[in-house]
């Protein structure tokens, strides 16, 4: 029998919740630095993409287009970073992170590039309402 899902307690304190698709719950980075989201598949115990059954790949999948396409729609970035690490927490999460030429780090990673930047709680709230009306939309 699985056991309940529980977010990463990492994941919880570095993001904030925007909303919940079928498989993922959509989350916010802390970090305003970039506009940058996490996809979370709300499943117990996984921390690869080969753990996961193929029904749930491919909703995963369906789930980061949904995310990906509206990050494009709100931010127009010029290139959008999509990866699944998990070297700090093994949770499954994937983050997407739209880069533009004029940010922090480009052309490098933004891993360790930059000390986040607060948001704002109204910045926040804000970002939070105009990527769920994308992805909802």
């Amino acid at each position: 029998m699985s056991s309940k899902f529980e977010l990463h307690p990492r994941l919880e304190a570095d993001s904030r919740f925007v909303c919940a698709l079928s498989l993922c719950q959509v989350r916010i980075s802390l970090d305003a630095n970039y506009p940058w989201f996490l996809l979370i598949p709300e499943l117990s115990d996984i921390k690869e993409l080969h753990h996961m059954s193929d029904e749930q790949q491919h909703m995963l999948t369906n789930e980061s287009q949904i995310l990906a396409k509206a990050i494009e729609i709100c931010f127009g970035p010029d290139k959008l970073n999509i990866a699944s690490l998990g070297n700090v927490v093994p949770q499954l999460h994937v983050h997407h992170i739209a880069r533009f030429r004029d940010d922090k780090a480009w052309p490098a990673p933004v891993w360790g590039h930059s000390p986040a930047q607060s948001y704002d709680e109204s910045d926040l709230a804000d970002r939070i309402k105009q990527i769920s009306d994308c992805i909802l939309a």
